[in-house]
């Protein structure tokens, strides 16, 4: 009796996995804290999707990227970290194809928030190092063709990375109730990791160091002309909001990815499903709930925008002509 209460399927004596009992505590934890997170992140980015799509004014090339991303990570919330709840447990019950169409959903998602902060980085690099040509450049039309090719490419990716897996679901399964698949570690270090990580830096890097050039460049100009001690500071700050507010970027996404993509460098053989990896992975899915918080709580627009929401006035007629800038 006992051998069959440690099997996950103990009708299938020979070839099922075992069940491996965690203490209740640990195991209502878990569940409570993942929970949370992945409830706050589909909040939070319902806000953002919310507040971009009714307020006319919101309607920029810049904050259609926000959009993208705010979709992408509300997708995480709703549909990939749930699902990851469901590997923390000793037992799969919901067979190979969902397994692997579940990493497959999974990389889609996540690899089209990674982009689709590769093209805000973009956006903002010519933003602010070619401005004059921002305009003519960075359109409506152009940034909906580059959000449309992110997903296309996210899909590719996925498809290359899972390949094995999709044309015979199961096959790297060792008993029946596992979930476990082969990744093409590095085609997938280099296309979701290597690639993207590394345009985002040296696009930040370019942007900080312009941005601190015509701050410097604008506060000698007010200094030459003027000598009012409260301009100067007010640039001062100014210079200072941008260092920082691209360098919480910058670091809070590294932490996010960093950990899970170091381990795969350092050759290290990281379990499929082990509580090793799903930390590891749920460290990336908070990411997810980060961005909200750093591309949108910056911005005084997304606080009225809140507020709106929260007081109904956006039910209100011609509530999308509100202004919130």
């Amino acid at each position: 009796m006992m051998e069959e209460a440690e099997l996950c399927f103990p009708q299938l004596l020979n070839v099922s996995c075992k069940k491996y009992k965690r203490p209740h505590s640990e195991t209502t934890l878990v569940y409570i804290v993942l929970s949370f997170i992945s409830l706050l992140t589909v909040v939070l980015n319902v806000l953002v999707i919310i507040s971009i799509s009714h307020f006319r004014q919101l309607h920029t090339p810049t904050n259609l990227l926000l959009l993208s991303l705010a979709v992408s990570d509300f997708l995480v919330g709703l549909l990939v970290m749930p699902f990851q709840i469901l590997l923390t447990e000793p037992c799969w019950f919901l067979g190979d194809l969902v397994c692997v169409l579940d990493y497959f959903l999974n990389f889609i998602i996540v690899c089209s928030s990674v982009v689709n902060m590769v093209l805000i980085s973009v956006d903002r690099y010519v933003a602010i190092c070619d401005p004059l040509h921002y305009p003519s450049r960075i359109t409506l039309n152009r940034v909906q063709i580059c959000v449309v090719l992110c997903w296309i490419y996210c899909v590719f990716c996925s498809f290359l990375i899972l390949y094995d897996n999709l044309k015979q679901p199961g096959r790297y399964n060792s008993c029946y109730g596992e979930c476990v698949i082969y990744v093409i570690g590095a085609v997938d270090l280099v296309l979701s990791f290597i690639i993207p990580v590394s345009t985002i830096i040296i696009l930040y890097v370019r942007v900080f160091v312009v941005a601190v050039s015509q701050a410097r460049a604008m506060r000698s100009h007010i200094a030459a002309v003027t000598l009012q001690r409260s301009v100067t500071v007010t640039v001062k700050k100014s210079e200072m909001k941008a260092a920082r507010n691209l360098g919480v970027v910058v670091t809070v996404f590294l932490m996010c990815y960093c950990p899970y993509y170091c381990v795969t460098l350092s050759g290290f053989e990281l379990t499929i499903g082990s509580p090793t990896e799903v930390l590891m992975i749920f460290i990336i899915y908070l990411n997810s709930c980060l961005n909200p918080m750093i591309y949108a709580f910056l911005y005084p627009w997304f606080r009225k925008s809140v507020k709106l929401i929260v007081t109904v006035e956006i039910l209100q007629p011609n509530s999308c002509m509100i202004n919130v800038l």
